[in-house]
């Protein structure tokens, strides 16, 4: 096998797909590496494009977007993430995502949920998969449906769209080598001309129990790694005892080896306020792609910025309550997107609080516990509703149980329920057609803390990275040089999505920032080097 290649991608999630795929398009030989067998943490992800601005599926559905629309929304979401240029970029593209990935085989539909959801039924594979109806967002940018779902059964759309994107690479002459890890860059006059790895190598006598035990742990240990702990140090072991060293050599090397949220160390030092949620991803998203750029001489940015999910539905009745903590305070309009009130929740809140129902709202909710939910929502409402609540004949009652000052408390429900009586509306500007008064005893309480129960956990990833070059991808040192012949894309780089995480962002910067890498590290092979595309 050679050794020689023009472009080395680093991880074989959606980013690495996306780049490998560019990359093979423009002519060049492409290696990729990965720590496991490829998909990362987009295999396991629900698989939803963020994608708008015109999009066949949202004009099929009745929905007009564009460009500036788009931008004017995704402008509040992401601040100073990225430069305006760059957003606008990623905005002028979105339109055309979707038939791009058609073309490597993914499937979309434009059945739009009609209702508020974290995740559709298999019903719908279009929906507001943000805070576009939410204030303050909805003041300033026409809402849209952009959540765009790869067609699939249940959770598996994540798996799905990674594996049409990685057998579209392959077919386009990728070299994909698994259980490889980066552990160096080789680096030449400041130039990245190579990387050294370790691998357990196909022929080995345990890469076939390597691959089982990872294939039967991964859907699990994302939802609740600790169940899976030992068998994951197992894996290690395995790769840690047979592998062995390699080095391969190309002009351009992309890192997109996932965030660091089970990097317990980092996490702690970047973020220590969210070391209590579940991490989200795989134990392969460990910052180890990070480090090879700082290596390297790479800086970083948003590392504290971390997403943490505390979706109040489905069932979308669970919209209608309010949300306080324990101190009684409300806090944030419950109809903003999960990972936004979940951020609340975290930074303002030290990731404690509940939320307070009637039985109106409780009786509804349970109406639609079985229409509205995909398998994994059933099993938390099953939980939410046997022994996941409080419950109590009086709102002071119930806030006594719960621990919450219950004088702030009964002043933050009564101001809710007198504003959503009168024209005022609710005093945190909630949708009016989610707003039902909390009067009806008896009253009920579901503990939405970081620490709430092993059964209800506020999963999360790290929108932190690398700082690239918003043109090219390349890796920018601290001066604002970049180091040539290295690029990040998704969570190993600063994205549109590092300051602010909704539904599918993530996906859509990982396919964003990898094509965008490949189309500037494919300028630099020399025309002799190129291979016919396939």
């Amino acid at each position: 096998m050679t050794n020689q290649y023009d472009v080395i991608v680093v991880g074989f999630g959606l980013a690495g797909a996306a780049a490998a795929i560019e990359a093979a398009d423009r002519g060049a030989r492409v290696l990729v590496l990965d720590s496991a067998y490829g998909g990362g943490a987009s295999a396991l992800s629900g698989g939803v494009v963020y994608a708008g601005g015109g999009t066949r599926y949202q004009t099929e559905a009745g929905y007009e977007d564009s460009p500036e629309n788009l931008y004017t929304y995704l402008k509040q979401e992401v601040g100073d993430a990225v430069e305006d240029a760059t957003l606008r970029r990623f905005c002028d593209e979105s339109p055309g995502m979707i038939p791009w990935l058609e073309q490597q085989g993914v499937t979309f539909g434009s059945s739009v949920a009609p209702y508020k959801t974290s995740y559709p039924t298999d019903e719908y594979y279009l929906y507001f998969s943000g805070n576009e109806k939410s204030h303050p967002y909805r003041l300033t940018a026409a809402p849209a449906p952009r959540g765009h779902r790869a067609k699939a059964k249940g959770l598996a759309s994540g798996r799905v769209l990674w594996t049409h994107l990685a057998d579209s690479a392959l077919r386009k002459g990728v070299t994909f080598i698994p259980i490889a890890k980066v552990t160096d860059l080789i680096v030449d006059e400041g130039v990245v001309t190579g990387v050294k790895y370790r691998v357990l190598e196909q022929s080995h006598p345990d890469a076939a129990r390597h691959r089982k035990m990872t294939k039967r742990t991964a859907k699990i240990g994302n939802w609740m790694p600790d169940l899976v702990k030992g068998t994951t140090e197992k894996i290690a072991r395995l790769w840690r005892d047979g592998s062995v060293e390699r080095e391969a050599r190309a002009s351009a090397v992309v890192l997109s080896a996932g965030g660091f949220i089970y990097n317990k160390e980092w996490v702690k030092e970047h973020a220590p306020g969210f070391t209590k949620i579940s991490p989200l991803g795989t134990p392969h998203d460990d910052g180890s792609g990070i480090q090879l750029g700082m290596n390297a001489g790479g800086t970083t940015a948003k590392m504290g910025n971390v997403t943490a999910w505390r979706f109040l539905s489905p069932p979308s009745a669970f919209i209608e309550g309010v949300t306080v903590g324990v101190n009684g305070r409300r806090i944030a309009n419950e109809d903003l997107y999960g990972a936004t009130h979940g951020n609340v929740l975290m930074r303002e809140f030290g990731g404690k609080g509940w939320a307070v129902y009637d039985a109106d709202n409780w009786k509804k909710a349970r109406g639609q516990y079985w229409t509205q939910t995909q398998i994994f929502h059933k099993l938390l409402a099953t939980y939410t509703f046997t022994v996941g609540h409080k419950r109590a004949r009086t709102l002071e009652a119930l806030a006594a149980k719960m621990g919450v000052d219950p004088s702030r408390m009964g002043q933050t429900i009564s101001a809710y329920n007198a504003g959503i009586a009168s024209d005022a509306g609710d005093p945190a500007h909630k949708q009016a057609d989610v707003c039902h008064p909390v009067a009806q005893a008896p009253f009920y309480a579901v503990n939405i803390s970081d620490d709430s129960s092993p059964f209800s956990p506020i999963p999360g990833l790290t929108l932190g990275g690398l700082v690239v070059d918003g043109d090219s991808g390349l890796v920018k040192r601290e001066d604002e040089s970049t180091v040539q012949g290295l690029y990040a894309a998704g969570r190993n780089a600063v994205g549109v999505c590092s300051n602010s995480y909704i539904s599918g962002f993530s996906l859509a910067d990982c396919i964003f920032s990898g094509r965008r890498a490949a189309t500037h590290a494919t300028t630099h092979i020399p025309d002799t080097d190129r291979t016919l595309s396939a």
